[in-house]
């Protein structure tokens, strides 16, 4: 039964927030913060792999999945990453690996800086980096829109919020052999919780990838000077962040263990089995 992905809410700073989690309640804990367009969902099937030997929570942010969406959160970087604390605070959690995906990368990589010593270790896959010359092409589309004004940026962005839009997230840069394996659920389910608050807050926070870039040395900083035991697993086949983004990271975790798989920004949909093998054989260096 351990093993058995649980499925509950709790309401945690004051948001009715919904979390997935699997494992003893004692076990070493991996931390699962999603990534957009996204939910806890993209975890749905690693959970249970893991959860022999570990305790894996996944919360759904506020304003995504099954959680409220409250008028008065502060939906930015800083405030899910606080947010995360809150709920890491709430399941009495003091230790554990960071799994660092697209931008829950920022979020979870602001909760590791404020308290350093809670991490025992990443892993990394596909997360958003901060290293502006190792971004991928996809980028240039986001960052094209910093030049115009407020308005005209926020007309832009909402016009890449919609169902065709959130199924090139998924399949972003895939063969058409693997493309086929991803699961039209992914965009279908997160398209059907998408409001027109919610489309709103993704505008906001792709338009903070802006301000986030002035975080990116107190990013890189916290990794050359705690330099956490890091696994990197990397799907190339990313339009966002391909194989030279992976690579960047050794430039401050120069003993960082590194593997480029095939597939792309899910790899958890496409390589999962090669996935758990290397997150198996890391978390029982790092988190026995």
């Amino acid at each position: 039964m351990a093993t058995l992905v649980r499925h509950r809410w709790m309401t945690v700073a004051g948001v009715k927030t919904f979390y997935r989690e699997a494992g003893r309640e004692d076990a070493p804990v991996l931390l699962l913060p999603h990534g957009y367009p996204c939910s806890s969902y993209e975890f749905r099937n690693l959970m249970p792999r893991l959860a022999d030997r570990w305790r894996l929570i996944a919360p759904d942010f506020p304003g995504a999945g099954y959680s409220g969406t409250p008028e008065d959160f502060d939906y930015s970087f800083d405030g899910y990453a606080a947010w995360l604390e809150a709920f890491v605070d709430a399941m009495h959690v003091d230790r554990f690996v960071l799994y660092l995906h697209d931008f829950g990368s920022p979020i979870g990589a602001r909760l590791a800086i404020k308290d350093p010593h809670r991490v025992a270790g990443l892993i990394i896959q596909n997360g958003d980096i901060p290293y502006e010359d190792a971004l991928g092409p996809k980028y240039a589309d986001i960052e094209a829109t910093w030049t115009l004004p407020r308005s005209e940026m926020r007309k832009v962005l909402a016009e890449a919020i919609s169902e065709a839009a959130f199924k090139e997230e998924f399949l972003n840069d895939l063969p058409p052999a693997l493309a086929d394996t991803i699961p039209p659920d992914l965009w279908k389910l997160h398209w059907s919780q998408i409001t027109p608050r919610r489309k709103d807050i993704a505008i906001d926070l792709i338009a903070g990838l802006k301000e986030n870039r002035a975080w990116f040395p107190e990013h890189r900083k916290y990794l050359q000077e705690y330099r956490p035991p890091t696994l990197i697993v990397w799907g190339p086949n990313d339009h966002y962040m391909p194989e030279k983004s992976a690579r960047a990271y050794l430039r401050d975790l120069p003993d960082a263990e590194l593997h480029l798989l095939g597939g792309g920004h899910w790899l958890l949909e496409t390589h999962l089995d090669d996935v758990v093998a290397l997150i198996r054989e890391f978390l029982g260096r790092v988190h026995p």
